[in-house]
């Protein structure tokens, strides 16, 4: 329908063409590198114009082993301090962000041995986040309606994007391919969002591109998350299901997942069949899964009225989070992986506290952080 496709592509863009202008010139890792390299990659991404790098912000990523400095002759130093550093939200019954908790009302758990904390501090910072897209002809044909609710919530989480931000644009079929890598620079963005036009493979391969992505990821510094946009099918990917979930606790990137074609399913539930149906109920269970262990959320919308609320919630759950530090009663670096478990209690009694609203009614409130790290090794 023409007229339909007309206004879609004139509110995506109206949607967008504020933040166009409204950019910096960040920086572009040039190469599928999304932050981290490594060694073999089949993916492919867009090569950026060359630009002078000496005149641009720098976002914190691993070093290749070609920049390891000679180190021959130089004195060797060992240090026990050990400071973790964990991100914890607290979130009430509707997703919102509870303020103004004491810092020693904070309890953190490591292999379930209570830990001294050293400071909680309030943090705000801007975000590293990698969209990470399914486009693939499974559910996604040209101008079908899962090809505009994809377009609608890419573009309309990228409008919502503050200019310190840096976003990566990642979309995966049979295998992920990095439209852009992590950048401030809006013009970018949008022209690899602009690409998301005819999908080329039947195949979703959600496993293999989500631990791809976090274990890329992994090395970033600062306020990252993962924003995964959908079906919750994987098809045949490399990588189980538990080994993806291993993988992706040990990565410590929070995942966000917005599943699709919720109200579609709805519609036409009875027409599915029991295996579609099936395949579907597990996917949504994989995608609490991830976003659960990982220290993320998962949300599945029904109507168009519900994104802005959605796009709001990760925001507050990513950049209004307590910033919890502590010294490990673990010293042992041996690359194991830690458990944590954060909780509110009255350090009087180790209780659970009771957080009430204005009203002085109790609050329902949850504890969202990631579930564990993996411990650095020791450095000969």
């Amino acid at each position: 329908m023409p007229s339909t496709r007309t206004v879609f592509c004139v509110c995506a863009l109206a949607a967008f063409a504020g933040l166009v202008y409204a950019q910096d010139s960040g920086p572009i890792l040039n190469g599928p590198t999304v932050a981290k390299k490594k060694s073999s990659d089949s993916t492919s991404a867009t090569t950026p114009a060359a630009t002078d790098d000496s005149t641009l912000p720098k976002i914190p990523s691993a070093y290749s082993k070609k920049d390891k400095p000679d180190m021959t002759g130089a004195p060797n130093f060992k240090t026990q301090v050990d400071v973790v550093t964990l991100d914890a939200a607290v979130l009430d019954n509707k997703g919102q962000f509870i303020p103004g908790i004491p810092p020693q009302n904070f309890r953190v758990l490591e292999d379930n041995v209570p830990q001294k904390i050293q400071k909680v501090d309030l943090g705000q910072a801007p975000l590293t986040i990698a969209l990470l897209i399914e486009f693939s002809g499974k559910f996604q044909q040209l101008y079908g309606p899962t090809w505009r609710q994809t377009l609608q919530l890419s573009w309309g989480f990228a409008s919502t994007l503050k200019p310190d931000d840096y976003l990566a644009v990642i979309a995966y079929d049979i295998k992920p391919e990095i439209l852009t890598d992590f950048t401030n620079n809006r013009q970018q963005t949008q022209e690899a969002l602009s690409r998301l036009t005819i999908p080329a493979w039947q195949e979703a391969n959600l496993f293999d591109a989500l631990t791809d992505t976090a274990d890329r990821m992994s090395g970033v510094e600062g306020r990252k998350a993962i924003l995964v946009l959908t079906s919750g099918i994987d098809t045949f990917s490399k990588i189980t299901f538990d080994k993806a979930r291993k993988s992706i606790q040990e990565s410590g990137v929070p995942i966000y997942a917005i599943s699709l074609m919720q109200f579609m399913r709805t519609v036409n539930d009875d027409r599915m069949g029991p295996v579609a149906r099936m395949d579907f109920l597990q996917g949504d269970n994989e995608l609490r899964t991830f976003s659960k262990e990982s220290g993320g959320r998962a949300f599945f919308p029904r109507f168009e009225g519900e994104y802005p609320g959605i796009f709001q919630d990760i925001e507050q759950a990513l950049r209004n989070e307590y910033v919890i530090s502590y010294s490990p009663s673990n010293k042992v670096h041996d690359g194991g992986f830690r458990k944590l478990k954060v909780d509110l209690v009255n350090p009087a009694t180790n209780e659970p506290i009771i957080l009430k609203d204005e009203k002085g009614k109790p609050i329902k409130y949850t504890v969202v952080a990631k579930p564990g790290y993996k411990a650095p090794r020791a450095v000969e």
